[in-house]
């Protein structure tokens, strides 16, 4: 009988490997199929797929040095020299504007991995421990909320001097509580689960818990809301640099584009107009895809 039971035993378990793993299959490949049949979506990403070959192409792409100038063609109309035209030091304002986009994707990510980083481990920690660990940190994240997100972002770049450096440093702390809440939420939803006090009661250790667990219970809304703070992101470091407190001259930036074009909307409004065409289709981009990963990972749209 022994002899008997063993060999199905040890059968089985490849068998279960092979099916939790073809579910695993599965499920991505139907998560990919919903993205793909959103039209919406898909605009989204082709948006952004535009605007990152900008950003990692544009020594390629620019038909011009971003900071040439040329007092021969200051204010020039777009034409097949300069299909955007030129601003009021006859630089060219496509070059600039593919060469800005490089700021504002490396400002977006860069900002969002520092709140993803701090958020995520502040709401591990509040919701996994609890008791008056959560208590000071949710008191520090209200201290956060309490202030608007732009004025919060003033304020330190304002301690901390104006560069883009410390423009990225200043989003990721503002969006900070928006991960932290959002992660503190789920865990303490997922710390509920029997297979955690299964982990726990094996004599697993806190991180492993944390890791293994908890964390991918998290990750489908993190994601969603990663690419929605993006958006956020690139939002609020063009309204640092139209203020003079993110990417200094003469680097390119879509917000100081936009803040040299308003003082002269009059005389040649291609200037602020092209700029923020191009800040207001990549936040489209980050939005529609945001809302397609929403929608797509929500078990009750699945149908």
């Amino acid at each position: 009988m022994n002899s008997g039971s063993a060999p199905s035993s040890v059968a089985g378990t490849p068998e279960m490997l092979n099916g939790d793993s073809g579910r695993s299959k599965s499920h991505y490949h139907e998560l990919l199929q919903r993205l793909r049949r959103d039209r919406l979506t898909t605009a989204g990403a082709a948006i952004l797929a535009v605007v990152v070959i900008m950003a990692i192409f544009a020594p390629l792409i620019a038909p011009y040095s971003p900071l040439a100038q040329d007092p021969l063609h200051l204010f020039a109309d777009p034409s097949r020299q300069h299909l955007l035209g030129t601003d009021d030091l006859g630089r060219d304002i496509l070059s600039r504007i593919i060469w800005g986009s490089r700021a504002s994707l490396y400002v977006g990510f860069v900002s969002v991995s520092i709140a993803l980083l701090l958020g995520v481990s502040l709401g591990l920690i509040a919701g996994f421990y609890g008791r008056w660990l959560d208590t000071i940190i949710a008191r520090g994240l209200d201290i956060v909320f309490a202030f608007p997100t732009i004025l919060l972002a003033l304020g330190i770049v304002g301690m901390l001097g104006p560069s883009l450096t410390n423009a990225m440093i200043a989003i990721g702390i503002v969006y900070t509580p928006v991960y932290a809440r959002l992660t503190r939420a789920m865990t303490l939803a997922a710390k509920r689960r029997e297979y955690v006090d299964a982990a726990i009661v094996m004599g697993a250790r806190d991180a492993r818990v944390l890791r293994r667990h908890i964390l991918p219970n998290v990750t489908a809304p993190l994601i969603v809301q990663t690419s929605l703070s993006l958006s956020l992101a690139i939002l609020t470091e063009a309204s640092l640099s139209f203020l003079g407190l993110g990417a200094q001259p003469p680097d390119p930036s879509w917000g100081s584009m936009v803040n040299t074009g308003q003082r002269l909307i009059e005389l040649s409004p291609w200037q602020a107009v092209f700029p923020g065409m191009a800040i207001a289709l990549t936040v489209l981009g980050f939005n529609l895809v945001g809302d397609g990963l929403r929608d797509a990972l929500d078990p009750r749209m699945r149908n």
